[in-house]
């Protein structure tokens, strides 16, 4: 006996009963009208209602200060070039981006990660995503940056953000990235 078709309608029969009807549809309850504070609260991202420190929003709908923030509206990585520490002009546009957005968000202080690519021993790749990491540090150090909102750290090659063996992946994982404390 062919079981595919019985086992397909049975499926289709599963599949159909585990569908729900949206929140949204069905009777209507309510005087229809919402109050102005009901409707800021209920639209308002979770985060802003448990942090009111995070209550501004920047452009993008996200928390002011936050780390969405700085990947959304900024970027928080820049990248170089091989067994290089040397700042390329796309990486020093971020890197000044970056530092405007730290004077304008004073409190907000951050942790640079470099990182490298699998290539080279893991002694030497820590070593080298230290000194990417200071390099950009140092950066926004000269750009008018207390050195003290600023804490570096390397993972050498232990965090690829791909993990293929190309060089496609390797230009990927030669990088330091800025995260929010």
């Amino acid at each position: 006996m062919d079981w595919k078709i019985p086992t397909i309608i049975l499926v289709a029969l599963a599949l159909g009963a585990c569908e729900t009807t949206p929140d949204n549809v069905g009777s209507v309850k309510g005087s229809g009208s919402i109050s102005v504070k009901t409707a800021a609260t209920s639209l308002a991202p979770v985060s802003v209602i448990k942090n009111r420190k995070l209550a501004k929003l920047a452009p993008g709908g996200v928390a002011a200060g936050s780390q969405e923030d700085l990947v959304t509206n900024i970027g928080d990585r820049v990248f170089f070039g091989l067994d290089s520490v040397s700042l390329s002009s796309d990486a020093r546009s971020t890197l000044e981006k970056q530092a405007q957005w730290l004077r304008k968000n004073p409190n907000v202080t951050v942790t640079v990660a470099g990182h490298a690519d699998e290539r080279g021993t893991r002694e030497y790749n820590l070593a080298l995503g230290e000194r990417r990491a200071t390099a950009a540090r140092d950066y926004l150090v000269a750009l008018g940056l207390d050195q003290n909102r600023i804490k570096t750290i390397s993972y050498g090659k232990e965090r690829p953000i791909d993990a293929r063996s190309v060089e496609d992946a390797w230009s990927k994982n030669r990088r330091s990235v800025t995260t929010v404390d």
